[in-house]
């Protein structure tokens, strides 16, 4: 056997000849070198239920993001004679669930929660070789390095932080060898995806909430150079810190643990602390809601260096790409979190799923994340998977070879996997992407290759996908319309880009940044906007987002013949949504006077409340639609029951 060849041996060629995996070959001579006892009969454990308990608290994090998946697993665990693991980055398991007698015959080699498994402990092994490699990793029954240990099968994938891609903490599925299957890393994966996906949500809410402590405190207006940190000192979000400012800038990164836990933490310690030429003004707690959120860290500057701050993000135009350059206009708190959490992605090697309603600039994140790439020449490949009928699709993204359908280009062609090899692909509607072809999308995301179809040749690609959706994917799941494996798979950065209605001052910002846009553009000089015409734009409700603004503001700069725009010169759909005597009827909407979809929806949803007199159980039938369904749309456009009240 080629354990026992190996362990006598001590030479690793003799147990290749015996068909070893590389990927176990090399533990096994890590566990030798470390000094690892290939007669150990057990792991060991954390004696001190005191430390146990806090390295589970300091883990709170991780166990939080874990518990839903670990919550639908579980009672198909049993069935399955399996137990799934939760390990720290320091190869503790930290929790266990599954088969009770399972769980009962892991405590004999400390499969518990306490138990040492990182490599230098017990040798090769799902959890320890996974934290090592970071790889998913399977290894079974005598591939295990320790005798003791033999008697089981196990398959480990690590869980990598959302904010810096460091492995904290590895999934394993574990049990007697007759449950073995290549495939259960799968399903570790898939789990480890998940529970990335809830850390970054985790994240997400952390940072909205620091944002708004700041944003709420009497610091936030303040003209200096910031960082803000969570309680464990590890930066969020920076303004007014760049190259130019600060020499030790890159040594200041959004997700980079600055300093120790900040509630133990002593501000006279602060110089010793920082990077080498970053020197600190102060250090402010931050709290909301009667909750210690983080703290604001000061930092001194040459101001003579500080460039004005500016609202905005520029995209350069790609290369041999005719087009002006773009600019991502913002100061809300959400837009500069989601634009934070986008160039953060592009420097990770990971797919990233953007989602959001009709008419946000999805499509602007998906740039971001291009340009961000570092290099000037990668390509950028969109496809728009709601514009290519289900028999062509495969083809489109995949390529096909001479002769693998009717009405193929002869000598083939190349799909867009690679046509975007090097750079990215953007993966619009994904939503719409027919089930069928879901697998092979899933297969060339983990295998990096493509076949083009009609072909058996494998083909490497390297390539960094965005994938855009204006629906609710984890809806689709349920449907049996969107694969959940997929979906873990293309979501290990999720970006949620808030709609124009919760972006407050942004709109005015915009309207200001279209109407430079549109002067140019016509040759007209610049009009200025009344009172009440900006009072309503900034009330309006913007179902189409930012797209509708544009195009209103495109309208204005068409039709309107005076230098100052009135509440008369708003778009029509504009003005009616602040009239409701004047709902849109089918003559008007026919006549194409009511602006898009979302505002004919709207009016509708209006009309209909009105006429059942607010009876929304009555409402939802006339429209046909679930209640559940009419309550999320009523949240949508703001549409509040009483419209349909007596007074």
């Amino acid at each position: 056997m080629a354990w026992e060849t190996f362990v006598t041996s001590g030479h690793p060629a003799e147990a290749k000849s015996d068909h070893v995996r590389d990927d176990i070959l090399a533990s096994w001579l890590r566990s030798m070198e470390m000094g690892v006892d290939a007669a150990t009969l057990a792991s060991r454990k954390i004696s001190d239920e005191d430390e146990i308990a806090l390295r589970r608290q300091h883990n709170a994090h991780l166990r939080r993001a874990a518990s839903a998946a670990f919550r639908r697993l579980e009672p198909h665990l049993s069935d399955a004679k399996s137990i799934m693991l939760l390990a720290d980055d320091q190869g503790v398991i930290i929790d266990a669930i599954g088969d009770a007698s399972v769980l009962d015959d892991g405590q004999g080699i400390h499969l518990e929660v306490g138990g040492q498994w990182n490599e230098k402990t017990v040798g090769t092994n799902g959890i320890g070789t996974a934290l090592k490699t970071g790889k998913p990793m399977y290894v079974h029954a005598a591939e295990h390095f320790v005798e003791g240990v033999q008697a089981w099968t196990c398959a480990g994938a690590p869980i990598r932080n959302p904010f810096d891609n460091s492995v904290i903490g590895v999934v394993d599925l574990s049990g007697p060898p007759d449950i073995f299957r290549r495939h259960n890393i799968a399903l570790v994966l898939a789990a480890a995806r998940e529970i990335e996906i809830a850390l970054a949500e985790q994240q997400r809410q952390d940072r909205t909430q620091l944002l708004e402590a700041f944003l709420q405190s009497k610091y936030s207006q303040a003209d200096n150079s910031v960082l803000l940190l969570d309680r464990n000192g590890r930066i969020l979000f920076r303004r007014g810190v760049d190259e130019t400012t600060f020499p030790s800038s890159d040594k200041l990164l959004v997700g980079q643990k600055l300093l120790p836990d900040l509630e133990a933490f002593n501000a006279k310690d602060l110089p010793t602390l920082l990077p080498p030429n970053v020197e600190a003004q102060g250090l402010e707690r931050l709290v909301l809601d009667n909750d210690y959120r983080g703290a604001a860290l000061f930092l001194k500057c040459d101001r003579s260096l500080r460039r004005p701050e500016i609202g905005a993000r520029r995209i350069q135009p790609r290369p041999n790409v005719s087009e002006e350059p773009i600019h991502i206009v913002c100061a809300s708190p959400k837009m500069l979190e989601a634009i934070e959490l986008a160039e953060r992605a592009a420097q990770a090697n990971v797919s990233v799923l953007i989602q959001g309603e009709t008419g946000v600039g999805k499509e602007l994140f998906a740039r971001l994340i291009h340009s961000r790439l570092g290099r000037r020449d990668s390509p950028y490949v969109p496809v728009n998977c709601a514009a290519i009928s289900n028999d062509l699709i495969g083809a489109e993204l995949f390529g096909y070879v001479d002769g693998a359908f009717t009405g193929a280009a002869r000598g083939g062609r190349a799909g867009k996997f690679e046509q975007a090899n090097g750079g990215l692909l953007c993966l619009d509607e994904i939503g719409d992407m027919p089930i069928e072809l879901q697998p092979y999308l899933l297969r060339a995301l983990e295998q990096r290759a493509i076949y083009r179809m009609g072909d058996s040749k494998r083909r490497p690609v390297d390539v960094r996908l965005v994938a855009m959706t204006n629906r609710d994917l984890r809806q689709e799941i349920e449907k049996g319309k969107f694969r959940r494996d997929l979906f873990y798979r293309i979501g290990v950065v999720t970006i949620e880009v808030p709609p124009l209605r919760e972006r407050g001052s942004d709109i005015l910002a915009l309207l200001e940044h279209f109407s430079d846009h549109f002067a140019k553009e016509t040759g007209r000089p610049k009009m200025s906007f009344g009172a009440d015409a900006l009072k309503m734009l900034a009330s309006y409700r913007w179902p189409g987002n930012v797209r509708e603004l544009r195009n209103a503001v495109q309208r204005i700069y068409l039709v309107c013949s005076g230098p100052v725009v009135t509440v008369k010169d708003l778009p029509p759909e504009l003005r009616d949504d602040f009239d409701e005597s004047e709902a849109d009827s089918l003559e008007s909407i026919l006549s194409g006077n009511s602006g898009d979809l979302e505002s004919i929806e709207a009016s509708a949803i209006r009309r209909t409340i009105a006429a059942e007199k607010g009876n929304l159980t009555r409402v939802a039938a006339v429209l046909g639609i679930s209640r559940p369904t009419l309550y999320r749309k009523m949240r949508q456009y703001r549409i509040d029951r009483s419209v349909g009240r007596p007074d």
